[in-house]
């Protein structure tokens, strides 16, 4: 099978060509600023917000299985319409497309989230996360829609080096206790999106961890792995800070779960096995 990773030198990214290549799988990945390092993959230069490179690109690796980890945050022309451009290429050339979305593209006022809830986003970067969503379902009905959290790994994770730079002191400020999501481990959720690439499934998955944290929870977690004073961590509400984004959002991932061999593990397990 060749598999084309979209955004293949992220932290996500470079999970996916890692495992991707470790099974066998002849692995093409992109890149908008930089290559990757892993050896045996190809790598492209891709501007989301060009149709006609995301086209050449498409057809230069003819990919079996697309997946497209990629996000410019607020950015609409990469976050929302990149995302499309992509679906009519795949669509176009008969490929399997997994499009990974996020949970904020809810707003947090219910209690838990499956994948029957449709978005409700109240930031701009859930809104173009929402409207890629609505856009690769129509361009591409076969796609699969995965949504999940916080991802979290080594020091490449934005979560992880935060932690580490609010010990040192090399950053000021806290972690919010009101603000709850369900981390989930990159291998295990690169695992996840290689097996749903595989399968036949179509539509909105929920790819996050079993376990609903705060932001502080999950950094004590952190620092205790880590061997650092989690003491040193300054806890915060967001409901007083003025962020905007949902406060609490559990993805339900139940019902994705019992599809996958792919444990979903809760950070409180993979941060105390060490990982």
């Amino acid at each position: 099978m060749t598999v084309l990773i979209v955004g293949g030198s992220g932290f996500l990214g470079d999970e996916l060509v890692r495992q991707a290549s470790e099974a066998g799988h002849v692995t093409a990945a992109t890149f908008a600023t930089r290559p990757g390092s892993a050896p045996r993959v190809a790598w492209h230069a891709l501007d989301m917000r060009d149709p006609r490179r995301v086209e050449a690109v498409v057809a230069e690796t003819e990919p079996h299985v697309i997946i497209n980890t990629t996000s410019g945050g607020a950015d609409w022309a990469v976050t929302a319409e990149g995302p499309v451009r992509l679906a009519l290429a795949s669509a176009r050339y008969g490929c399997r497309l997994v499009h990974v979305s996020s949970d904020a593209v809810f707003s947090g006022t219910s209690f838990r989230y499956d994948e029957s809830r449709l978005p409700d986003p109240v930031t701009p970067y859930g809104a173009a996360k929402a409207a890629a969503e609505t856009g690769v379902g129509l361009v591409h009905p076969g796609a699969v829609i995965a949504r999940t959290s916080l991802i979290i790994g080594g020091r490449r994770s934005a979560h992880v080096r935060a932690v580490h730079d609010l010990v040192s002191g090399r950053q000021d400020g806290v972690l919010f206790t009101d603000d709850i999501r369900c981390p989930v481990h990159v291998g295990d959720l690169a695992a996840a999106l290689l097996e749903l690439a595989a399968s036949d499934a179509h539509g909105v998955r929920h790819l996050a961890g079993a376990d609903a944290l705060s932001r502080h929870e999950l950094g004590v977690l952190i620092a205790h792995r880590d061997g650092l004073d989690a003491s040193r961590l300054k806890t915060g509400l967001r409901s007083e800070a003025g962020i905007p984004g949902g406060l609490d959002i559990r993805l339900d991932c139940r019902a994705t779960q019992r599809e996958l061999g792919t444990p979903l593990r809760g950070a409180r397990q993979f941060l105390t096995e060490g990982t």
